[in-house]
């Protein structure tokens, strides 16, 4: 009973489609809780963290290391990755917020935006805080 909280983070969401790489997750897995793992494809719209600040964040989760001929002796070192966060059905109905929703297939559990483009999402954003004011 009473008032229903709502979620004081933000949401990480990927901004290209493709495969996610151990080289984008190792750059955010410091600063944010992801949802997914290496080589698991993902969409434009598909949220793959949370992110810790109240705000939503787009990030290339697909970014591949740049292959160059010259290499340093320590620049390949083993990077040690962190299990994702899996969500269950009832967590990421729990974790959703107003402009969110869970997809369901028959193998997995996804959370996306409901505006999918990363533009008419920031047009929406800024259209309801003029409404606002």
């Amino acid at each position: 009973m009473g008032e229903i909280r709502l979620r004081q983070t933000g949401s990480i969401v990927a901004d290209r489609k493709g495969s996610v790489t151990g080289h984008a997750i190792t750059n955010l897995q410091e600063r944010t809780t992801l949802f997914v793992s290496p080589n698991d494809e993902v969409y434009a719209g598909m949220i793959v963290g949370e992110n810790p600040r109240a705000e939503d964040m787009d990030v290339n989760i697909c970014k591949e290391k740049k292959l160059t001929n010259v290499r340093a002796a320590a620049s390949d070192d083993t990077v040690r990755l962190t299990p994702p966060k899996k969500l269950s059905l009832e967590q990421a109905l729990e974790y959703i917020a107003e402009d969110e929703c869970v997809e369901i297939t028959p193998k997995i559990v996804r959370l996306r935006k409901t505006v999918l483009d990363s533009g008419e999402r920031a047009r929406n954003l800024k259209k309801i805080k003029q409404e606002k004011t």
